[in-house]
């Protein structure tokens, strides 16, 4: 057995933070191999890339996921005791509480159908020729839909507050100094608005409701125990900040349409495949996620290579969906190179990889290509407008990466009926 490759560098951390998103994968390519040790903070850590790399990772008998969370990201993205520090059986039942919840093509196009009504309404007010920060607005109409379709009160006077604690929470998470603490602060506020949901919710009794506020107040743990208000808040939070964090790739999806014109015929001509493809290449080729992580749980051989037990160990996202073992040319942007995708999940990691059911891969990806395929579709059938002068670039070494100007758009026609119907009528 062969020890692994060591990186030379007494830490690592400020690297981390130079490099970003390309981190892992440019590490990799200097020292030519696939897996790699190193310290972040003093601390020993272990960095892999690649499909089969994928594929271990998610060996539930060789990677747990309890403790492997750093507190700055619990106390501001994912929350404390939330489903993505179980395992085991603790984790298969609260999974399956997301999974009933969240996965039904019935509930996914009733958000579908309220995302787009909101679109719709945001756009019917919406002055022509005024500028429009399209971020911004992408995460006030996701937070709009997202609260109406789990059944959370959310007076229209809340709603820029709310939508920018989501907006804080994602952003946080890698961040120094003051932009962490305020994501810090917008999750304690949504924690309390959200807790303060569940016990109103609990006061007045189980309602004949499906609604997600009604699921996750009721929802009780494999003893039979109903969770912690604190906890099921962080749960239902878990569904509404994800679905928030959509914007992201809704503001890439508009840079795209701007940098690959030749994108817009196929869209156009309702081609029956392209606008998935489209939505999947959007998600492979720009950042989200940047990596995920584990503790191996036993001591184990992979390719040679000995891990030890108790290592922290760091699966590269992005690099494994630039990864030209994986994708053909992976740096240009291709929607037709899922024409023959054979679907696998440890390729394709926007989300996560394996299965929804028995691992951790998030059971909102359905839910994500869902609302995208909805504001696209918006965009090319609905809307008629322009890109003014702006900064556009961004940075991969910035968590989350976002483009510098956040997509301002300047809306020149809205039509309520789809531009192809009008025509066709």
């Amino acid at each position: 057995m062969a020890t692994l490759p060591q990186d030379p560098a007494l830490d690592s951390a400020f690297s981390l933070l130079r490099h970003g998103y390309r981190f892992i994968s440019g590490k990799c390519r200097t020292l030519h191999t696939d897996v790699f040790r190193t310290r972040l903070l003093l601390r020993p850590v272990v960095c892999m890339q690649g499909a089969e790399a994928a594929r271990l990772f998610y060996e539930q008998d060789k990677f747990l996921r309890h403790g492997a969370m750093p507190a700055r990201i619990q106390k501001t993205l994912t929350g404390v005791d939330g489903v993505q520090s179980l395992d085991g059986q603790p984790h298969r039942h609260r999974k399956h509480l997301f999974i009933r919840q969240l996965m039904s093509p019935a509930r996914i196009e009733a958000l579908a159908t309220l995302h787009q009504a909101h679109w719709h309404a945001a756009m019917a007010q919406w002055p022509l020729n005024r500028r429009m920060v399209l971020f911004d607005e992408a995460q006030k109409i996701l937070c709009q839909s997202v609260c109406a379709w789990a059944g959370i009160p959310l007076p229209a006077s809340e709603l820029n507050q709310r939508a920018q604690a989501f907006g804080r929470m994602i952003d946080s998470g890698a961040r120094l100094g003051l932009a962490h603490w305020r994501g810090r602060r917008a999750r304690k506020s949504a924690e309390q608005w959200i807790s303060a949901e569940i016990k109103k919710t609990r006061a007045t009794g189980p309602e004949n409701s499906d609604s997600l506020l009604q699921a996750f107040a009721w929802h009780r743990d494999e003893q039979g125990h109903l969770l912690p208000a604190g906890v099921a808040a962080v749960e239902l939070i878990n569904v509404l900040r994800p679905t928030v964090a959509i914007a992201q790739f809704m503001t890439f999806s508009v840079l795209a349409l701007h940098e690959y014109p030749y994108v817009r015929a196929p869209l156009e001509s309702s081609h029956p495949d392209y606008l998935d493809w489209f939505v999947l290449e959007v998600r492979r080729f720009y950042p989200f996620f940047p990596f995920l992580a584990a503790y191996t749980r036993q001591a184990f051989t992979w390719q040679g290579f000995e891990f030890q037990k108790g290592m922290l160990t760091l699966l590269d996202i992005y690099g494994t969906n630039h990864d030209p073992r994986c994708w053909y040319q992976p740096d240009t942007f291709n929607p037709e190179r899922f024409s023959n995708w054979p679907q696998d999940h440890y390729t394709l990691l926007a989300n996560g990889g394996a299965t929804y059911e028995h691992h951790h891969r998030c059971p909102g990806e359905w839910i994500t290509h869902r609302l995208m395929k909805v504001m696209v579709r918006f965009l090319v059938d609905n809307l008629h407008y322009e890109i003014p002068a702006q900064d556009l670039s961004f940075s991969l070494a910035d968590m989350p990466a976002l483009p510098k100007s956040r997509m301002i758009i300047r809306p020149v026609a809205y039509q309520p009926v789809p531009r192809k119907e009008m025509h066709d009528a």
